[in-house]
């Protein structure tokens, strides 16, 4: 028994409304960015299947890529995110709408 296409492209949409849904509706930072993430993630494994399906390498080369750039982007959004901790005490996104104090 082999797991088709569908499945995994199911698995990947409900992770990504998942993500959605958490960068809408909550205001805590590190939410949002960990959100974020499980959207690319959630690509990734929509790209990954569709390599799969089609039996090429090209969707495994772009999740290499996606991968070491959002590598780059958690280290620089987890600096941003202290930085602005240091300054503003909160991580609330309420309490960051403005860039000077």
């Amino acid at each position: 028994m082999t797991i088709g296409l569908n499945a995994f492209l199911i698995v990947a949409g409900l992770l990504f409304a998942i993500g959605m849904l958490g960068v809408t509706l909550r205001r805590n930072t590190l939410v949002i960015f960990m959100s974020l993430e499980l959207m690319l993630n959630a690509v990734n494994l929509a790209l990954v299947s569709f390599s799969r399906y089609n039996g090429t390498m090209d969707g495994n080369l772009f999740v290499f890529f996606i991968i070491t750039v959002a590598a780059a982007e958690v280290a620089l959004g987890l600096a941003i995110i202290v930085a602005l901790f240091k300054r503003r005490q909160s991580i609330m996104v309420e309490h960051l709408n403005a860039l000077s104090r």
